[in-house]
């Protein structure tokens, strides 16, 4: 690893509390990060887990149930957990482009604007008053309005509807995950305007995140450079700058290196997602290893010093929490405390 890697990755363990963690609740540690992404449930869990000292998985799931997180698409497509507080204006900003962007999607669906507005309608009437339907249940309202969800069409519904602030995600019922209209479950939002919300995306990126660059900022939050820059500038005097490689960095003010250790971190996390040029943690040569036949899909990956050096897998059972470790190289790292954070965390005896 280069100089310039090793003090990028260093900063950024810092700056998202993975080297040392201090969030006292799992709200803390998702609002400091201002968004985790969360389509692998329990991989999101562990992500809030190992920046919130001594929580276990109950804590995650009893911190959506008691609406101080939420679960729903604020950004780029993909499902992210945030502060509850937080969700509304982050969709104002976000929701136009992203709605704009899947209109051919919604074609090739067969789907109208009569249709959303009528599964729209069927939300409405099933969850007033603070009603929680499991999504299956859901699906099978819009069904009964007259709606075909075959084909994607029932995802496309709901994506739909959680974009344009209709629907959130509600507590886990078991296995099952649920919805509930966002007006009921999150009664007193953040309001901000365009250019505050703006300044708040870029502000908190680049102190959770950082050191990070403009182009990183645009592509993580769905925000045109335009956008982009004019965020910085409203909290420029608020950030740091760093100068690697002619790169200009942006991060949190007296921001120090973190020290060496060894983690283990679940597939999509934000030290890898939450960047447009993930090449400080993560070699080149290893890419099709995080993510096989670049299918969308980042596996567990095992952290060194700030880099990725391998992937990792769990298996639950009666016998407890078994992890393997697979390193690229043979040489595979002591882990010892970072799987008993994790055996902690899963409520599993060493």
């Amino acid at each position: 690893m280069t100089a310039a890697r090793s003090r990028l990755t260093a900063l950024r363990l810092a700056a998202q509390r993975i080297a040392a963690p201090s969030a006292q609740s799992p709200v803390e540690a998702v609002r400091h990060s201002l968004a985790m992404q969360a389509q692998d449930f329990p991989g999101a869990k562990w992500s809030v887990g190992l920046r919130t000292p001594g929580s276990v998985d109950a804590d995650v799931e009893t911190a959506l149930a008691d609406r101080t997180i939420v679960r729903s698409w604020p950004m780029r497509g993909t499902l992210h957990l945030v502060a509850a507080e937080d969700l509304g204006w982050m969709l104002g900003i976000t929701t136009p482009r992203l709605i704009r962007g899947a209109a051919l999607r919604r074609k090739q669906l067969g789907l109208e604007d009569a249709d959303i507005e009528r599964a729209r309608a069927v939300a409405l009437d099933r969850l007033a008053g603070g009603g929680i339907l499991q999504r299956r249940d859901l699906l099978a309202a819009f069904e009964e309005g007259g709606l075909s969800t075959s084909d994607q069409r029932g995802y496309h519904l709901l994506w739909t509807l959680a974009q344009t602030g209709t629907l959130v995600f509600g507590p886990v019922e078991g296995k099952q995950h649920t919805f509930a209209l966002l007006d009921d479950w999150v009664p007193s939002p953040r309001v901000l305007d365009r250019d505050a919300a703006l300044g708040e995306f870029a502000l908190r990126y680049f102190t959770s995140h950082g050191p990070a660059t403009v182009r990183d900022l645009a592509w993580w939050a769905s925000l045109t450079l335009a956008e982009a820059r004019t965020g910085l500038a409203l909290v420029r005097d608020r950030l740091e700058s760093l100068e690697l490689e002619g790169v200009t960095y942006l991060l949190a003010p007296g921001l120090t290196p973190a020290p060496d250790g060894v983690h283990l971190l679940p597939g999509f996390d934000e030290y890898l997602l939450g960047y447009h040029d993930r090449s400080a943690p993560l070699a080149a040569e290893h890419g099709e290893r995080i993510v096989p036949g670049r299918n969308g899909v980042f596996k567990p990956t095992i952290v060194v010093n700030g880099e990725v050096v391998g992937t990792w897998s769990r298996s639950l059972s009666k016998a407890g929490l078994r992890v393997e470790l697979l390193a690229f190289d043979s040489d595979v790292p002591d882990a010892a405390a970072a799987v008993e954070r994790l055996r902690h965390f899963h409520g599993t005896a060493s």
